[in-house]
């Protein structure tokens, strides 16, 4: 596109570049997993799992509005799915479901995504109580964090982390993530301000990408 004023040509960015995208499939531990768009059928599944899953998810998650059933019932899905398309189409947002052998097993999201000179977003992820160890978190982290750094055009993307959260720690080391350091009194999680830890990645140190790291060290394989 040109300017109309300078007469200079400049790049025209897609305001959802990489969305929607189906990113897969791996054979990892648990299974074959791979990572789609998030759907408004997605309810049942994604609420029996965050009520069953209250005691292993709660004391990480940001504190929300109102008790923890109600956030999470059926019914309070068609609501964070169609905020959470409603991002993806303005371009703020890669959204996605994680599935092991064809079953929802999670979710992880690229969020805040901030373009022009900065290209930079976060990424959050859960998975459910059955396949934490089976390798999908850190093989869902490697797919996404490639696609954002590939199809979606993005350069850098920092997940933060409570230090008493052992397992997702590993989780974003394993994937290539590093520690940059502490922040204090960070998120209200668990009813108190809680300090984290933010781990970070650029594109500059994913080489050839982190999927194929992850296959040479014998942590996933193609499906």
């Amino acid at each position: 596109m040109t300017s109309p004023v300078s007469g200079v040509s400049y790049p025209v960015e897609s305001r959802h570049p990489g969305w929607p995208a189906r990113l897969g499939p791996l054979r990892v531990g648990a299974g074959v997993l791979a990572v789609r768009p998030v759907r408004l059928r997605d309810a049942g599944e994604w609420s029996r799992i965050r009520l069953r899953d209250r005691e292993h998810l709660e004391q990480w998650e940001p504190t929300g509005i109102g008790p923890w059933p109600d956030r999470n019932a059926f019914w309070s899905w068609p609501s964070q799915w169609g905020a959470l398309r409603s991002l993806a189409r303005r371009g703020q947002c890669l959204p996605f479901t994680v599935t092991v052998d064809g079953r929802f097993a999670g979710q992880i999201t690229v969020g805040n995504v901030i373009r022009a000179s900065l290209r930079s977003a976060w990424i959050g992820y859960w998975v459910a109580s059955d396949f934490v160890g089976g390798g999908v978190a850190t093989a869902a982290v490697a797919l996404v964090t490639d696609h954002s750094f590939g199809q979606a055009g993005l350069h850098r993307l920092e997940a933060t982390v409570r230090p008493e959260n052992a397992p997702s720690l590993r989780v974003l080391t394993k994937a290539g993530y590093r520690r940059e350091g502490l922040f204090e009194r960070y998120l209200d999680v668990a009813g108190g301000w809680r300090d984290h830890y933010c781990y970070a990645i650029t594109q500059e140190e994913t080489g050839h990408g982190l999927v194929p790291r992850l296959i040479a060290a014998g942590r996933a394989e193609y499906a």
